[in-house]
């Protein structure tokens, strides 16, 4: 049974940082992603990594602020997310099960975990 938990949310000050975790179980796929939703947003794609290390991409938005890596032993996939802003404020969600198309739509995933939520205050 496929199953990813995300963990590590919370609320900080603009210009702190939190890392999310995603523990993954059930199986093994070509890369990961990280992606987020803010109140009357669409979901958008804020990283991805191959489960090799390497393909990291980050959206725009996040670029030199945050960082995605994995630890393939523990089955965990990490967002270190520094300099953060009231903008970054969403609930992160954990996606696998690439179903082909373009990674920072939300449709290019089957499995999802149940979110955590990050909290920007200026």
């Amino acid at each position: 049974q496929v199953q990813l938990v995300e963990s590590g949310g919370g609320s900080v000050q603009a210009g702190g940082s939190l890392k999310l975790s995603c523990i993954v179980s059930g199986f093994t796929d070509t890369f990961m992603a990280w992606f987020r939703q803010a109140p009357g947003k669409e979901r958008e794609g804020v990283a991805r990594i191959y489960t090799n290390g390497g393909g990291k991409v980050y959206a725009d938005a996040v670029k030199g602020r945050f960082t995605i890596s994995l630890d393939n032993a523990m089955h965990t996939v990490y967002l270190q997310m520094n300099s953060l802003k009231p903008e970054d404020t969403a609930m992160y969600y954990c996606a696998a099960g690439w179903l082909g198309g373009t990674w920072s739509r939300p449709e290019a995933f089957g499995h999802w975990g149940q979110g955590t939520q990050v909290t920007v205050s200026s």
